[in-house]
């Protein structure tokens, strides 16, 4: 161990320390002796001082306010990034573990396969951690077993269910076994003890006559020139009462309880080996299997046997080189750290750089991920009597060229996956590659690919991208990202528009020294931009505007303003059809900005020598000056009419249609056969479109919906409204 990396070690314990002391987990161990545990498990797996200081680090992280920002400064960013993301995925797992322990205890496979992705997520920053979550889960379990304490079912689910599959998938045996053991015990007590009952049985006439087997096996193999290490192999209960129910056995019939382990230095030594031992015991063919001609998908290699000895006694034999043995111990762990790989590689793949190494490491992950995500399925199935398969493979994992795992709906094709990635990164794709081989932007992706895309510098999506049957997106969130971006074109037309005509206006109006914010706010926009869209998008007349410059009543100073008392004796005064509330012999006049009638929702507003000036309340204008002069609003009704009265009020019509010759004459007939009498029409016209308003008398606004329904239906009308 290099000086350098031992001191890393040192400073990362002395570090955490004051922090760990006295703190306690969930589970009740104390931090920091969950930390040291932590680091040796990882010590007898070869793992580097680095990945052995992150475990104190990241247990640090939840006593420091800025962690991310604190270790960097210390121990530098990867140090500070490794223990940020094993802090994030445990409390991620801690929350998880906290549902599922509020339900009855149950195979949830969907929560478990969400748990998988989870890790995955959080893996691909930095597959380190996976080391860390492996050790600190383990000495969770060593924590519970020593103190005699109970486990949480949800604890044990998760470390049999996730963390010993996880340990599997990587070929790490020696956590794996302990964690299947451990868990199998908590979850399943009496099964546990009746099966190592089973096995303590004649214990010690099974180990003299496994020991004499052993040496006869090693003695007669160095006289073939084979020079072997042959040792007995632990006997795993979790192990033995899988077989037992996946193949209906009783305990007798279980092979491999009497079994051993021949280590040899080649492979040519591995096959000498397994004709040494057939000629001399009676080998059963049915089990027997050649894991180092078809290695097994986590990179496990070995020569599988079980033969019968003098007795008949079936008897298990492995046949592996040590290089194997390595491998089948610690899995990923035996050449651990990815940037170190060299051309060896991971699980036999050949990794000309540590960024190979990394991928091979990833893609193992996500085919695990793919083959728990299609038990639990099928285990669902089974139980519910229902297709769930789109539960659990609605999934795909691809990989970015940095080697970061992104998580896209099967059937993503690369424009999901750059937006995903990044929105400005969708909108000027143009091109991409899978694997290194061209691919056209409709292609479906597929699990685990690493995929590249080809930018331009400037540009935005095609409309063909909305295109469902040319398929080129299979995501609803970079749909609406390719849609907003349309949209934003619209809307940035839509402003230029307005603009435009919006300062033309002022222009022919002589106000052009006029603010065009102040102007907006005035109207009651939020920004000038708000306004120019309205216009644009022909949502806001420009009438509005012309009324707001040339106001029908003088503005006001608030020193001219005259408060109005309330009458002690308020008798009701019916002015123009309208109820001034609470206010005796008050003129009262309707508003031509808006122009106001039953049953508008109306309100007053006090102007100086003209009475009060009555609004609608959706009136922009009445809007502006309640914003600069809220004290001079007064309350209105409309009043109750005199049997035999009718009360007239003057509505405006904006039409706009495409010009032909007698357009005005048809739409004048529309209100003459509804008996609507028109006192006033405005015409203009430019450029083959017509803009007209009419104003007409109406006793209730309410007959205008039928009316305009009528003029719509006139040729060439586009749209009518009223103002």
């Amino acid at each position: 161990m290099s000086a350098v990396a031992e001191d890393i070690l040192v400073r990362a314990r002395a570090f955490a320390e004051p922090f760990l002391l006295g703190e306690f987990l969930d589970t009740g161990e104390n931090m920091l002796e969950h930390a040291d545990a932590v680091a040796t498990i990882l010590d007898t797996l070869s793992s580097g001082n680095d990945v052995k200081a992150a475990s104190y680090l990241a247990y640090a992280c939840p006593h420091l306010s800025r962690p991310q920002e604190v270790i960097a400064k210390t121990f530098g960013d990867e140090f500070a990034s490794l223990a940020v993301e094993t802090t994030k995925l445990m409390e991620v797992q801690r929350i998880s573990r906290a549902a599922a322990s509020s339900v009855q205890l149950q195979v949830d496979s969907r929560a478990q396969t969400e748990n998988v992705r989870k890790m995955l997520l959080a893996f691909s920053k930095d597959l380190r951690v996976i080391m860390l979550r492996l050790a600190s889960r383990l000495q969770t379990l060593r924590y519970f077993a020593s103190v005699k304490k109970e486990v949480p079912a949800a604890l044990a689910k998760e470390s049999l269910q996730v963390f010993a599959p996880l340990a599997n998938r990587l070929g790490i045996w020696e956590i794996k076994w302990e964690l299947e053991d451990l868990s199998f015990r908590f979850l399943e007590p009496d099964t546990y003890k009746k099966i190592a009952k089973l096995l303590d049985e004649k214990r010690a006439e099974r180990e003299v006559n496994m020991h004499l087997l052993r040496e006869q096996v090693q003695t007669e193999l160095a006289a073939q020139n084979i020079h072997a290490t042959v040792q007995g192999r632990p006997k795993h209960i979790y192990s033995i009462v899988k077989k037992m129910r996946g193949k209906t056995l009783e305990f007798s019939q279980v092979f491999d309880i009497r079994a051993m382990r021949v280590i040899v230095p080649s492979v040519a030594d591995c096959y000498a080996a397994l004709s040494w031992v057939h000629s001399h015991y009676v080998p059963m063919t049915s089990e027997f299997d050649d894991y180092i001609a078809k290695p097994k998908t986590n990179g496990y290699q070995s020569l599988h046997t079980v033969v019968r000895d003098e007795q008949a006694r079936p008897i298990e034999i492995q046949i592996r080189t040590q290089a194997m043995h390595e491998h089948a111990e610690h899995g990923v762990a035996a050449h651990w750290a990815y940037k170190e790989a060299g051309v060896k590689g991971y699980l036999g793949v050949s990794a000309n750089s540590g960024y190979d190494a990394k991928i091979a490491v990833l893609r193992q992950l996500l085919a695990w991920e793919r083959e728990m995500s299609t038990e639990a399925s099928g285990a669902s199935s089974e139980s519910v009597g229902q297709n769930t398969d789109a539960l659990f493979d609605d999934r795909i994992y691809v990989l970015t060229p940095n080697a970061a795992i992104v998580e896209l709906p099967k059937g993503a094709t690369p424009i999901d996956f750059a937006y995903t990635v990044h929105t400005n990164l969708g909108h000027r794709c143009r091109g991409a590659k899978a694997d290194g081989v061209m691919i056209p932007l409709n292609t479906a992706l597929q699990n685990g690919q690493t995929v590249e895309i080809t930018t331009v510098k400037e540009g935005g999506p095609s409309r063909d991208w909305l295109n469902i049957e040319l398929g080129f997106l299979a995501s609803q969130r970079a749909r609406s990202k390719v849609k907003s971006w349309f949209n934003a074109q619209i809307t940035h037309e839509s402003i230029a528009k307005g603009r435009e005509a919006v300062e033309k206006l002022l222009q022919r109006e002589g106000k052009t020294a006029l603010k065009l914010e102040d102007l907006a706010s005035d109207l009651g926009f939020k920004s000038a931009e708000a306004l120019f869209e309205m216009v644009g998008k022909e949502e806001y007349s420009l009438r509005n505007i012309e009324v707001f410059l040339r106001p029908s009543e003088p503005a006001m100073q608030p020193d001219d303003f005259v408060l109005l008392k309330k009458s002690r004796v308020v008798p009701p005064k019916l002015q123009s059809g309208v109820l001034v509330v609470g206010v005796d012999s008050l003129l009262t006049q309707l508003s031509k900005c808006c122009r106001p009638a039953p049953p508008d929702p109306i309100s007053g507003y006090v102007t100086r020598g003209k009475g009060v000036s009555i609004h609608r309340d959706d009136c922009r204008n009445f809007q502006s000056l309640v914003t600069r002069h809220g004290e001079r609003v007064i309350e209105v009704r409309w009043g109750v009419q005199k049997p035999g009265q009718t009360l007239l009020y003057p509505v405006e019509v904006s039409i706009e249609a495409s010009d032909r010759q007698g357009l005005l004459r048809d739409i004048s007939e529309v209100f003459a056969k509804e008996k609507m009498n028109v006192v006033g029409v405005q015409t203009q016209s430019v450029k083959g479109t017509a803009w007209m308003t009419f104003t007409v008398e109406v006793s209730d606004a309410l007959l205008l919906k039928k009316v305009i329904q009528s003029v719509k239906s006139v040729a060439g009308v586009g749209r009518v409204k009223r103002n």
